[in-house]
């Protein structure tokens, strides 16, 4: 004999079933509509230090090897610079919009660009923002990257500068278990 409540069971585990399809199918819209910082997995756990680093980049090597709090931190600051290429993304819009020409737009990206990577410094160990401006001392001469000429020289048109400026370290993220997606302005 079936009880009112067996019955209840029964009714309500299609409506159960078709509710949960449809929360996975709006949360896969979500997901694919999602910009700025996403957290792709959670975070490797350390290694040890004289394991070989797979990547040629020492920022990477660096963070492999960082205790898992530091980890954390080294993500949520990520995801700090991530928002400040956000506003890279509307300023470029609204100085677009404003007139302004390719070689103006391209300063005030790298230079906003540089500010970003100032800011976000503020937030990190000593050895960690050592580690990154002996790279860029190494490769540009200056602890905060190139300037809009030096990217100018190397990639040939101010547009180019323009997209290298708002561009983010795919080695870096992903060792920081992050994807960055911009959003659209």
């Amino acid at each position: 004999m079936r009880t009112p409540t067996s019955l209840s069971r029964r009714a309500l585990l299609p409506f159960v079933a078709a509710v949960a399809l449809l929360a996975t199918a709006a949360s896969s819209v979500a997901a694919e509509e999602a910009c700025g910082s996403i957290i792709t997995a959670p975070l490797a756990r350390p290694v040890a230090a004289d394991d070989p680093c797979p990547s040629t980049d020492p920022v990477v090597c660096r963070i492999r090897v960082l205790p898992m709090d530091e980890k954390v931190e080294a993500q949520r600051t990520r995801m700090q610079y991530h928002e400040l290429l956000e506003d890279m993304h509307r300023t470029e819009a609204n100085v677009r919009e404003a007139g302004a020409s390719d070689e103006e737009i391209a300063r005030e990206l790298v230079d906003m660009r540089n500010q970003a990577k100032a800011i976000t410094r503020a937030g990190m160990t000593p050895e960690e923002v050592r580690v990154l401006e002996a790279r860029n001392m190494a490769k540009y001469g200056n602890p905060l990257g190139p300037t809009a000429d030096q990217l100018y020289a190397k990639y040939g048109t101010w547009q180019q500068v323009i997209d290298a400026s708002m561009r983010t370290s795919y080695a870096v993220d992903r060792e920081l278990s992050l994807e960055y997606r911009p959003c659209s302005v």
